[in-house]
């Protein structure tokens, strides 16, 4: 088998991937979860101390701009400032 990652032993790769082949579905989607979890928060985290003076609106704005390009922002904007006027 080829390694996947050229910094771990290829022995221990092996078995970190049979662990991975034998934990249940959910299991493993349970990870995902939280680890994806996990990123977004440090992510969040690390927008907050670089701009200590934005909202949390405006850094909740700010991810979604960097993470999912500047179409949606201007579509999650849009749907804050309706929000915020009282419009429907």
């Amino acid at each position: 088998m080829k390694t996947q990652s050229a910094d771990t032993n290829p022995i221990v790769e092996e078995k970190l991937i049979n662990i991975l082949r034998q934990t249940s579905i959910p299991k493993r989607l349970s990870k995902l979860y939280s680890l994806s979890s996990l990123a977004i928060q440090l992510s969040k985290r690390a927008l907050a101390r670089k701009n200590p003076q934005m909202s949390k609106q405006e850094l909740d704005l700010l991810f979604v701009k960097l993470n999912y390009g500047e179409k949606f922002y201007k579509i999650v904007d849009q749907f804050f400032r309706k929000a915020v006027d009282g419009e429907e």
